[in-house]
């Protein structure tokens, strides 16, 4: 539909913007961030998360810098009989993985968001089709845990991100007051256009101010896996949008 009006995904969610703030990822879904995603997901390769991934994910977190110091961190849930099979949640373990190399301020509230409705692989479907399935899939089990506060939301991947759409509107409806969104891939789809400005860091933009060069450090310090500080983290590759 987007091709057949000469729309780009940038202008389509300037027609709709999103619930949440902003969206940043680690990195581009390129082949081998499909791989890293396959075998944590798929394989039970769940050191992925804290040993490749983590220290990245961190990195692109940091460049929320207009997002509050203690944030309610949400990993988007899986069904629960997904869930089960897997034995994990790779979101779960993203988040982990990432806020442990940042304030202890942040912590992981597994269980705030669940998902109550067991959808099909979002792979298989147009972005409409993607928004018609994921309508009503997920529920705040507890709202107290975000009234009144902002949200970290934390995925593996964004592509046309209607999921992160949709579990802000819910997060929302429940009271939060701010939705941020963090991935560890972004799977650019066909038609946007990245704005690179002087930091090399790629925005696709839906209105509102830019975030300025002095907009990319969140306040919290990321650690590496052996817990030393990274003061300036390469940021040439990671990712804002939205």
């Amino acid at each position: 539909m987007m091709a057949a009006m000469g729309l780009s995904e940038c202008t389509m969610c300037r027609l709709a913007p999103p619930e949440f703030e902003r969206a940043v990822a680690a990195d581009d879904y390129d082949e081998e961030m499909r791989e890293m995603l396959h075998l944590l997901k798929f394989a039970g390769r769940r050191a992925v998360a804290e040993v490749l991934l983590g220290e990245r994910l961190a990195a692109a977190i940091a460049l929320l810098r207009d997002a509050a110091k203690e944030l309610v961190v949400v990993p988007v849930p899986l069904f629960a009989a997904r869930e089960r099979e897997r034995g994990y949640n790779q979101a779960e373990l993203l988040a982990k993985a990432a806020v442990r190399r940042m304030s202890p301020k942040l912590k992981v509230s597994a269980g705030v968001l669940v998902r109550v409705k067991d959808t099909r692989p979002l792979y298989m479907l147009s972005p409409k089709q993607r928004r018609a399935s994921l309508r009503g899939a997920f529920r705040v089990a507890r709202p107290d845990a975000v009234i009144g506060r902002e949200v970290l939301l934390v995925d593996d991947v964004m592509t046309t991100g209607a999921t992160a759409r949709e579990c802000a509107r819910v997060l929302k409806g429940a009271g939060a007051t701010k939705v941020w969104v963090a991935t560890a891939a972004k799977a650019q789809p066909a038609g946007s256009v990245a704005v690179y400005r002087e930091s090399d860091v790629a925005m696709w933009s839906v209105g509102g101010s830019s975030p300025t060069s002095q907009n990319r450090d969140m306040g919290h310090p990321v650690k590496s896996s052996d817990g030393s500080v990274i003061k300036s983290p390469d940021v040439s590759k990671r990712r804002e949008f939205w």
